[in-house]
C-alpha cells in the first residue's frame, strides 16, 4: 500500500518535471532532499516527520531558500525589516534556523489531505517569493551580501 509520504513524493516529482527539470537533476536519495534553482533562488523541498511523545506523528512537507547571512551590526533594523516582511509576505515565513547564520524563506503543511494542486501551488509560491526575498534583502542591505 502506497503511504502518503510516497504520493506526496510522487506529486514533488511531478511538479519537477512540469518545470523542465528531472528527478536524477535535482533528487537525492541519501538525504530524501529535493534541491533546484528557480531565477537567483536555492529551493530545498523536504518531508519530515514528527515524532509526539504519545506514539504518533504527522509528516510536513517542508520548503527552504536561503535568502541572505545575517548581518553583524545594526540587527534592530535588520529584524525590523524581516519581521514586516513576515507581514506582507503571504504563505512564507522569514526564519532563522538554530545554530545557522542564515535567514530563510520557509513554507510548511501538514501533508494529510494535499494534492497535487496544492503541492504545486505552495512549490511555484515559495519558488516567486524566494526569489523576490532574496533580491529586496540584497537591495535594502547591499553591504551585507554574503
Amino acid at each position: 500500500m502506497q503511504t502518503q509520504i510516497d504520493k506526496v513524493s510522487e506529486m514533488v516529482h511531478q511538479y519537477i518535471e512540469s518545470v523542465g527539470l528531472t528527478k536524477d537533476q535535482v533528487f537525492s536519495e541519501e538525504k530524501k532532499v529535493w534541491r533546484w534553482k528557480k531565477g537567483s533562488a536555492n529551493i530545498e523541498v523536504f518531508i519530515q516527520t514528527i515524532h509526539f511523545e504519545n506514539g504518533g506523528a504527522r509528516d510536513y512537507l517542508r520548503i527552504f531558500s536561503p535568502l541572505m547571512k545575517i548581518p553583524v551590526n545594526d540587527l534592530l533594523t535588520f529584524y525590523r525589516h524581516l519581521l514586516q516582511l513576515n507581514d506582507t509576505n503571504l504563505g512564507v515565513k522569514i526564519t532563522i534556523m538554530p545554530g545557522s547564520e542564515w535567514v530563510y524563506a520557509t513554507y510548511e503543511r501538514d501533508i494529510r489531505g494535499m494534492d497535487y494542486h496544492e503541492l504545486a501551488t505552495c512549490v511555484a509560491d515559495m519558488e516567486y517569493w524566494a526569489d523576490a526575498l532574496d533580491d529586496e534583502l540584497k537591495e535594502a542591505f547591499p553591504n551585507w551580501n554574503n
